[in-house]
């Protein structure tokens, strides 16, 4: 049995759709407004008889899963299970294996969450005094507290933990969902004398809570949140996703801020394209996840040195994925919570006039160094230059190398001299590290897990291998990946059961640790999903190889004769034909 076979053929397209877009009938498809650009004359195309669709205006297509990921943000894995509860069916009955086991404990875990939630939320209704620092203190209303199913946590140490259990419940279960605590002489409720904030994932689903504390204790810490669960990973978790969505694709833009308050705050006056990240830090998935949305992110932290620091880490962060991303400023107000109180419209005015990442960066920079000083102007270019690299439109690099230059009152040709030297000396580590200990860089480390990642599949899902075709050794990192892809594709029908290893004796350590690897993230995922995740994980390779090689071509081309030249163009046209394979 095939579930994506089985969705595909109990759902029809234009029903999965319509309930994101109006479409009215053209002929024999279907035409509406894109949902993911702002247009008067519909492009959005859906072919019932083709069970695609196209949309024009954003160069966006495919089939019913590729229009669940894209509109609500997702991964292939999460679109499937959205796409399976349309239509009725139970993914568990697919794979008798371990990952049908998985399908049933998520789904036990989203029970107990949910039942928590509607808890805590009646333990709200029956407490004045929380009540009152709901209404009054933080200035909610009614509605919002219902949409964001605010509730509260009894502080007699074990009124959900009773509750639960005479739901049929085991106490191992409700410690998966993060939920009770074991750290006594017997199981206790995790959350316990505070407002309760459920965590929803981007289809609206509980998959943990933060929970902040109402009265000033020093010795107790403001937030509490749910620990890591099979359900809950704070990395990937952008909370108010679900509510947000909407607002987010008609206004096409898009607030971060610092805290679930902040979020709660503007939801309330009518500012709904805003959600927080789990914490301060804002990961990479973050940003591919709202990008599914929007290309245009605005930054909104605190004004305190903690948010300062988040925001300017986030920008090489969002550099680095191709993502643009600006800053929402706020001089008026601590945060974006403390502002709203004060005027719902400078809110709504500050967010309207963000400054782009490496404008606000430089501006942040030049007030906190004393660029009259040689020392000072170093430090500035070291902070700057990098993030300038990573854009990749040359135009703008241009503007950016320009801008500096007036900035630290330097000629421009200092500054590509030394951006070209740092490159240069990359380019030598990585060609010494095939043989050596990686960089500790996070950008070697990414290629690593991915490379690492990708092996360990194809090394246990010999019909997978395939997918190796176009890896060359160029884009590995180290001697044992390199011998390990070479063996894969010479044995395309090589099972690490087969002979103990023995093949591969030479690297066994290496091996072992992609085995470790393997059953550690993808033994309980179904062949559907190791078949996405391994497609991901090649693009991810190709693409980063493609432009590493293209930036050094483009160095080469600077200084190439006619020739030479040509050469070099006949290499860059191989790069576009590889770049290819991955959809680009």
């Amino acid at each position: 049995m095939d579930a994506v076979e089985d969705i595909k053929a109990r759902l029809s397209i234009e029903d999965v759709i319509s309930e994101y877009v109006q479409l009215k009938r053209a002929g024999r498809n279907f035409k509406g407004l894109s949902p993911f650009a702002v247009e008067k004359t519909p492009s959005f195309m859906v072919s019932p008889e083709k069970q695609i669709w196209h949309d024009f205006s954003s160069g966006k297509g495919g089939n019913m899963f590729s229009f669940i990921m894209d509109i609500e943000g997702v991964d292939f894995k999460t679109a499937l299970e959205i796409l399976a509860r349309k239509a009725g069916i139970d993914l568990s009955k697919y794979d008798r294996g371990s990952s049908g086991l998985l399908v049933k404990r998520k789904q036990r875990l989203y029970e107990i969450l949910e039942l928590a939630t509607k808890f805590y939320q009646v333990q709200l209704t029956n407490n004045k005094s929380v009540l009152e620092y709901v209404f009054k203190v933080r200035g909610l209303d009614k509605q919002t507290v219902l949409d964001f199913k605010l509730g509260y946590s009894p502080n007699n140490g074990s009124a959900l933990l009773q509750f639960l259990l005479k739901k049929s419940f085991t106490t191992k279960e409700l410690q998966d969902a993060g939920i009770i605590t074991r750290s006594y002489s017997k199981p206790m409720d995790m959350f316990r004398g505070r407002l309760m904030i459920p965590l929803c994932d981007g289809q609206g689903r509980v998959v943990g809570f933060t929970a902040r504390l109402l009265d000033d204790e020093p010795s107790s810490p403001k937030y509490i949140n749910t620990p890591q669960t099979i359900i809950y990973d704070k990395s990937r978790l952008v909370f108010g996703l679900h509510l947000a969505k909407e607002s987010i694709r008609k206004s096409n833009f898009v607030v971060i801020v610092e805290g679930n308050l902040d979020v709660i705050s503007s939801h309330k006056v009518g500012v709904k394209q805003v959600v927080a990240t789990s914490g301060t830090a804002v990961t990479e998935q973050h940003l591919k996840i709202l990008t599914n949305l929007t290309s245009d992110i605005r930054l909104a932290f605190d004004q305190d040195s903690a948010g300062l620091v988040a925001a300017e880490r986030a920008i090489p962060i969002a550099s680095k994925a191709r993502i643009n991303l600006s800053m929402v400023v706020i001089n008026s107000a601590k945060d974006p919570d403390e502002l709203i109180k004060k005027s719902p419209e400078s809110w709504k005015k500050v967010i309207n006039k963000p400054i782009y990442g490496i404008d606000w960066l430089i501006n942040i920079y030049s007030e906190k160094l004393d660029l009259t000083q040689a020392r000072d102007k170093r430090k500035f270019s070291d902070i700057i230059l990098p993030t300038i690299n990573k854009l990749s439109d040359p135009v703008e690099q241009d503007h950016y190398y320009t801008k500096v230059a007036q900035v630290l009152n330097v000629e421009k040709t200092s500054l590509l001299s030394k951006s070209n030297k740092f490159y240069a000396a990359i380019d030598e580590k990585l060609k010494s590290s095939r043989n050596m200990k990686p960089l500790d860089t996070a950008e070697v480390i990414e290629q690593l897990k991915n490379q690492n990642q990708l092996l360990a599949i194809c090394l246990n899902n010999p019909d997978l291998r395939e997918l190796l075709v176009d890896i060359t050794p160029e884009m590995f990192l180290d001697a044992s990946s390199i011998t390990l892809l070479r063996f894969l594709k010479s044995n395309q029908d090589y099972t690490p059961e087969q002979d103990s290893m023995t093949s591969l004796n030479n690297i066994s350590d290496y091996v072992k640790m992609l085995m470790l690897q393997y059953e550690t993230l993808y033994q309980d995922l179904s062949k559907v999903e190791l078949g996405y995740e391994s497609k991901h994980l090649r693009d991810s390779l190709i693409r980063k190889f493609v432009k590493t090689q293209k930036d050094r071509l483009s160095l080469a081309m600077q200084e190439a004769n006619q020739d030479k030249t040509q050469n070099l163009l006949h290499e860059a046209r191989k790069l576009d034909q590889l770049l290819k394979t991955t959809g680009e």
